[in-house]
């Protein structure tokens, strides 16, 4: 342990002492296959040959493998995706019958939860 701040202090000086973050494991993805990536998540899965209508972190790495044969975990994969500056985006579902004005109605016939009591008068017992 001592040996090992003797040697980062003669290879970077008193900054070398100062504890940093752990470089952490390399990317398994390389530039091209990181672009690859990039446009199939631009361009969306197409059903038929895909096999599904909206991409997943599991079915990107699934991707991944039979593009590149490159595996690599979900969980490193969204790290990957979230440097690239994608987010994960969903709509809110929305009932395909629903009625805007059915809504509306709704909204104009419910009664207040709270209501303001009287004020309270002095017991005249007392």
């Amino acid at each position: 342990m001592v040996r090992d701040w003797v040697l980062r202090f003669n290879e970077r000086g008193p900054e070398g002492l100062v504890n940093g973050k752990a470089p952490g494991q390399q990317s398994r993805l390389n530039d091209q296959q990181r672009g690859a990536l990039a446009q199939a998540m631009e361009r969306g899965p197409t059903p038929y040959l895909d096999g599904v209508v909206r991409w997943r972190l599991c079915d990107l790495a699934q991707w991944l493998w039979l593009e590149f044969r490159v595996s690599i975990r979900e969980k490193m994969l969204c790290r990957e995706v979230r440097a690239m500056g994608y987010r994960k985006l969903a709509a809110r579902p929305k009932h395909h019958a629903q009625d805007p004005q059915a809504i509306e109605d709704f909204k104009e016939v419910s009664p207040p939860q709270w209501q303001k009591l009287p004020p309270e008068r002095p017991e005249e017992n007392a």
